[in-house]
């Protein structure tokens, strides 16, 4: 047996090959989740302070009674709400599956979440449970464009419908950099000024022309490339916006409850609670609503999620697709904070049509934009829309089951790296 010294010994906050080789040990690995969904089940009144909770009152996701009147028979849930949803499949880890999965081979280091991609092939109906099986696909070391070395990790979260279906998948890559290093850039510098009266009235313009198909078909035959989607905007975000997207939204990363029930999961974890500046314990999170934390971290001002964002460009998309069109992929980066007092502009252009093995798809870039023009989230999507003589069929996913989907999504990310 190897003794503890002769091993390559993992040094906290440095980046060093035995954490990368201890990462790529855990690729394919099923991996537990650590808090229960937000919903166990898809309810009306779930779907409907999520949708609220981002500012889509989509009948197709908040009545019931019009929902069952579309293609889709009843009341089906926004594309993101997937993140709401989720029981663990993961099986109970033995011994060697938990000394594998025990700590973070990256601790210390900085973590960004840099790409989420999304890939939908059925909807969640009312009703419907979902599971969720979480596992690392990739692990990739990288020089990164401020002269630093660091690591991508990509995982995976694989979620089937109420009937064991497939329903999606969510891949998330983060970068994991040395803080010394990821220090050196520049500074964000962040000046916001109070918005002016026809500032004002600009953004409620726009929110006053929103439009949204609905059951009004858009037929790909119709469409030509360089058409450009009717913008929605977002904001100016607001501490308040935050608080109605967690309603909806859950937790994600603290585990949900309070008082008591946050004090039994504190003891547990207490580094999930560091002390505000009256020495109280209190969520990580709350840098995303607590200005004072986000300086302290080096931020100017708080700032929204990435899930916001990609929740906002699914807003989009869903609208001008309408009921009878279906967001099949959605790939974006986020490349720039969102911060409190920020208005976002969410825009989308067709940039190819095609038809490809019956689908009939439709290609677009689409982005967030912010008040100063700079693009916060850049991505790319994929639609599928009805012709006049036929209408949508759902993708098939790569694999029927998740063990499949997990050797597809292993064999993806090989070929691709």
């Amino acid at each position: 047996m190897t003794s503890t010294e002769d091993k390559p010994a993992e040094q906290f906050g440095v980046l060093t090959d035995q954490a990368i080789e201890r990462s790529r040990r855990r690729l394919g690995i099923p991996n537990p989740q650590r808090n229960p969904p937000h919903n166990y089940q898809v309810t009306w009144d779930g779907v409907r302070h999520f949708a609220f909770g981002y500012g889509d009152d989509n009948p197709l996701y908040c009545d019931p009674d019009y929902a069952a009147q579309t293609r889709w028979g009843s009341l089906i849930a926004p594309p993101t709400f997937l993140y709401t949803m989720g029981e663990d499949a993961a099986p109970k880890p033995d011994a060697e599956t938990k000394a594998l999965l025990k700590g973070d081979p990256f601790a210390g280091l900085g973590s960004y979440q840099a790409v989420m991609e999304f890939e939908w092939w059925q909807p969640l109906r009312l009703g419907d449970r979902s599971r969720v099986l979480q596992t690392q696909v990739g692990v990739q070391p990288k020089r990164s464009s401020f002269g630093g070395r660091t690591a991508h990790v990509t995982q995976d979260y694989l979620y089937t419908n109420g009937s064991g279906e497939m329903h999606a998948v969510r891949r998330g890559t983060w970068i994991n950099a040395e803080r010394h290093t990821s220090n050196k850039r520049a500074k964000e510098k962040l000046e916001q000024t109070p918005y002016t009266p026809a500032q004002l009235a600009e953004i409620d313009a726009a929110y006053a022309a929103e439009t949204r198909r609905g059951a009004e078909p858009r037929y790909w035959e119709d469409m030509a490339v360089g058409e450009v989607l009717q913008p929605k905007v977002k904001g100016p975000l607001t501490t308040t916006d935050v608080v109605v997207w967690h309603l909806g939204w859950g937790m994600q990363l603290t585990p949900p409850g309070a008082f008591k029930i946050a004090a039994n999961i504190r003891r547990k974890a207490p580094g999930l609670y560091p002390a505000n500046g009256l020495n109280i314990p209190d969520t990580v999170q709350r840098l995303h609503w607590e200005p004072a934390r986000a300086q302290e971290l080096g931020l100017p001002n708080s700032y929204d999620y990435g899930g916001m964002r990609e929740t906002w460009l699914c807003h989009l998309l869903t609208d001008w697709v309408g009921d009878d069109g279906w967001l099949w992929k959605l790939r974006c980066e986020h490349r720039k904070f969102n911060y409190i007092g920020d208005t976002t502009w969410v825009r989308g252009t067709v940039v190819d049509k095609r038809q490809v093995d019956g689908r009939n798809e439709i290609h677009l870039e689409v982005r967030c934009e912010n008040q100063r023009g700079e693009i916060t989230t850049p991505g790319t999507a994929v639609v599928l829309l009805p012709t006049r003589d036929h209408a949508v069929e759902l993708p098939a996913p790569p694999a029927p089951d998740l063990d499949g989907m997990v050797a597809h999504e292993l064999a993806r990310f090989s070929v691709s790296g």
